[in-house]
């Protein structure tokens, strides 16, 4: 499906929608009262993983309230220190990783709050944690590719050799704290910004995209019903290196 096959769905969901616009805006305003806020990780926001004696190879992580670390206590038990440790265990030397998350930010967001943070340093690996806000904040298809195209570019000119991996849009159909029917809403979008995704990144020279999985162990996946608990993020880090296995050769 192209692009404007996607922009026209959204166009028409959106319209079909308008309707019953105010239920769905109450319905949402009372699940995100009754899910309340988790604090984001705590501690550093960077550490060295792994053992050996070679110069640690730099990862640098960057996005949405999984990077942030929302459910975790530190940020060495969310995604960015369990990314860390899975990359360290396959190109067998240690892993200095920095993390730069910001609860609620969606890529548009990023690059104007997040983007004049990063470290000047060039990295070795980046992760980018993003799509449950564009989702959630129902940034259309055109939207999503725009800003990440041009993130990924600002990521790509700071760090020119490196290997870009992102993680995937958000599994909205395994929430349990989001009720239908806005659960199929979003899930539907959520769907539309994968294989959105796919394409564009498809095309682009050492970007790596992990796509929504068929098959995911939710049994103590989540915290509160929408961001990963530390087994979560574990389960979570361990799903995409295993898959990043068949489409990345890692390096020593």
């Amino acid at each position: 499906m192209s692009l404007t096959r996607w922009q026209t769905k959204y166009l028409l969901a959106a319209a079909a929608l308008l309707p019953v616009s105010p239920f769905l805006y109450i319905q949402g305003q009372l699940t995100r009262k009754k899910v309340g806020v988790l604090p984001g990780a705590t501690g550093e926001t960077s550490g060295i993983v792994g053992e050996g004696s070679e110069e640690p190879a730099k990862l640098f992580v960057i996005g949405e309230s999984t990077v942030a670390g929302l459910g975790a206590r530190t940020h060495r038990e969310a995604l960015a220190g369990q990314f860390a440790i899975q990359l360290s265990q396959r190109i067998g030397r240690p892993v200095r990783w920095s993390v730069l998350g910001k609860n609620g930010v969606t890529a548009r967001r990023t690059i104007e709050e997040l983007v004049p943070l990063m470290p000047e340093e060039e990295h070795d690996h980046v992760l980018v944690g993003l799509g449950g806000n564009d989702v959630m904040k129902l940034s259309s298809p055109k939207k999503w590719r725009r800003d990440m195209i041009e993130l990924l570019d600002i990521l790509r000119r700071a760090n020119p050799s490196a290997a870009i991996f992102m993680s995937n849009c958000p599994m909205i159909k395994l929430s349990p704290a989001i009720p239908q029917p806005i659960k199929g809403i979003l899930w539907a979008l959520s769907q539309s910004h994968d294989a959105n995704t796919r394409e564009f990144t498809s095309r682009m020279e050492r970007v790596y995209y992990y796509p929504q999985p068929a098959n995911v162990p939710i049994e103590g996946f989540f915290a509160d019903g929408i961001h990963p608990s530390e087994q979560g993020y574990r389960d979570w880090a361990d799903a995409m290196m295993r898959y990043f296995d068949e489409t990345f050769e890692w390096k020593n």
